[in-house]
This record gives C-alpha cells, structure tokens and sequence, in this order.
C-alpha cells in the first residue's frame, strides 16, 4: 500500500512539472502580480517571459509597484524604453533557486548589475525577497517587497 502511495505521489509530481504555467501564467495566477503583468504587457515582454527561458525573475508585488508614487508609475507605464528597463533589470539568466543564492553581484537580463545579500534573508538591490522558489516551467519566480531601478 505504501509502495502505491509513492508511486501515485511521485506520478503526480511528474504530472504537475509537465503541466506547470510559464513564468507569466504563474504570475497572473498568483493574483498579486496585475501592475507587474499590466507592465509586462506595455513593454512587449510577455511573449519573452513566456519563451523557453530558463529565468530567474525577482517579481514585484502589487503592494511592491503601490510604493511608486502614482504619477511616476504612470510615466514609467507610458515610457516603453524606461518600462523594458526596469521590468528587464528584474530577471537574471538561467533558473537560481534560493539554496544556490550567493551573495555578490548577478548580470541581468537588462544588462546590468543587481547587489544580492544574504544576511538576515535575501535581498536584491535592498527589496527583500518575501516568497522564494515559486516554480514555473521556464524557471523560478522569487517574490520581492519593492521595485528595484537599474542605475
């Protein structure tokens, strides 16, 4: 009996990965991320996020994009160059779940630098990650506080 237990949980984890959303699809189904995919979708990133990846995206809560003040996320909304930028200084190449976070500097896709500590919980850029690992089939979400703006 316990043999079939395993068994059925392990086809199920299999089923699950095989079936599991893209970076995109993850985000909107989590219900928190609407400012994040309403920018996704003004700078033309969608489609990239929804590619083969693998991604690492740093992704900022609704509550994380309500700290901007409005008229500036407004400007940013309607600035596509400015928009990519930021939105692209969020992800970094490759799939870094949090047991292989290192604390140093990590290239993003933006082409930048984000500054990552490890003291007293993960940081980038000094937004702290408040929910790691969330999977998706290109790659891995984690979860930050605040937006972070490339230099």
């Amino acid at each position: 009996m316990i043999k079939k237990l395993i068994v059925a949980a392990a086809l199920a984890a299999t089923a699950l990965s095989v079936h599991a959303k893209d970076i995109v699809d993850t985000a909107v189904a989590a219900g928190n991320f609407k400012t994040l995919a309403a920018a996704l979708q003004a700078a033309g990133l969608v489609e990239t996020l929804k590619g083969k990846g693998p991604f690492t995206v740093f992704a900022p809560t609704d509550e994380a994009f309500a700290k901007i003040p409005k008229a500036d996320l407004d400007a940013l909304l309607k600035d596509k160059a400015k928009l990519t930028a930021v939105l692209t200084y969020h992800v970094v190449p490759g799939k870094v779940m949090a047991k292989d976070v290192k604390a140093g500097k990590a290239k993003t896709v933006q082409g930048g630098e984000l500054t990552v500590a490890t003291t007293g919980g993960v940081t980038v850029d000094g937004a702290r990650v408040i929910q790691a690992d969330v999977a998706a089939s290109n790659g891995v979400i984690h979860v930050i506080d605040r937006v972070v703006m490339p230099k």
